[in-house]
């Protein structure tokens, strides 16, 4: 296995292969990281992934990682959906990047991640055909509805949100563009795997598995293609079950 420390454009990334397909063209997943973590964080998705001849790249997202601007956990918040916006516009410059490296050309394209990179990568099916196969663990589809409740929140604890009434309708109707509770019909039975744990405090789990007993209604003659896995007592934090899950998703819907 090897890991390389790289840049792609302005893009810092974790790119990880198997030795023997190193320059070779095989599946690729792209793989995201959650709110305040980084892509070092996540090597052990990216192992388990490469292990089964997956390509693999550990992005940082804007503002995290080595592209870290030492803000703190508030201030990173007030940012969220503008680091969520920059992910989904990174996913496809990624995607460039391996054609022009001449690294895919017919191979398949998944997407998952964890947290914000499984809010991304829902964020991501509703824009980019593309993608193949995703895996969303701790993701929210209704982009209005969680910027709303954060909102809420927000004001709640006694902020004021620096934005007008307007800039706050603005923003909304900017990610009603990336809600897939709005544009279901793009998922088009593409697979996607949902690990959620009931006890979430962070991103909730209703709302996510209401999401899926909507749309698994479209997968009725693939239903092989959409998978939820609720664990009872998990609160904000993958299994290791959960996890191995995911790469195995990944081998069978990539490669399969």
């Amino acid at each position: 296995m090897i890991v390389h420390e790289e840049k792609w454009g302005h893009i810092p990334l974790l790119h990880i292969v198997e030795e023997k397909f190193q320059d070779k063209q095989v599946p690729v997943v792209i793989f995201l990281h959650g709110f305040t973590s980084a892509k070092e964080h996540n090597l052990h998705y990216a192992h388990n992934i490469a292990k089964k001849g997956i390509r693999v790249l550990l992005p940082d997202a804007h503002l995290h990682g080595a592209r870290d601007e030492k803000l703190d956990e508030a201030q990173l918040s007030l940012r969220f959906w503008e680091i969520v916006l920059a992910s989904i516009e990174e996913v496809g410059l990624l995607r460039e990047e391996l054609v022009n490296r001449k690294l895919i050309t017919t191979e398949k394209v998944g997407v998952g991640g964890t947290s914000m990179g499984g809010i991304t990568t829902l964020g991501c099916l509703a824009v980019y055909e593309w993608i193949d196969v995703a895996t969303v663990m701790m993701g929210a589809a209704g982009f209005v509805q969680l910027a709303e409740a954060q909102m809420a929140q927000f004001e709640r604890q006694g902020f004021k949100l620096p934005i007008s009434d307007e800039e706050k309708r603005a923003i909304l109707h900017t990610l009603s563009t990336f809600d897939l509770t709005r544009h279901a019909a793009t998922l088009n039975n593409r697979p996607i795997y949902f690990w959620h744990g009931k006890q979430d405090t962070v991103v909730p789990y209703a709302p996510t598995y209401q999401f899926y007993e909507v749309v698994k209604k479209d997968y009725a003659d693939k239903p092989e293609r959409i998978e939820f896995v609720s664990d009872d007592t998990a609160g904000h934090a993958v299994s290791r079950t959960g996890m191995l899950r995911a790469a195995d998703w990944f081998a069978c819907h990539l490669k399969g």
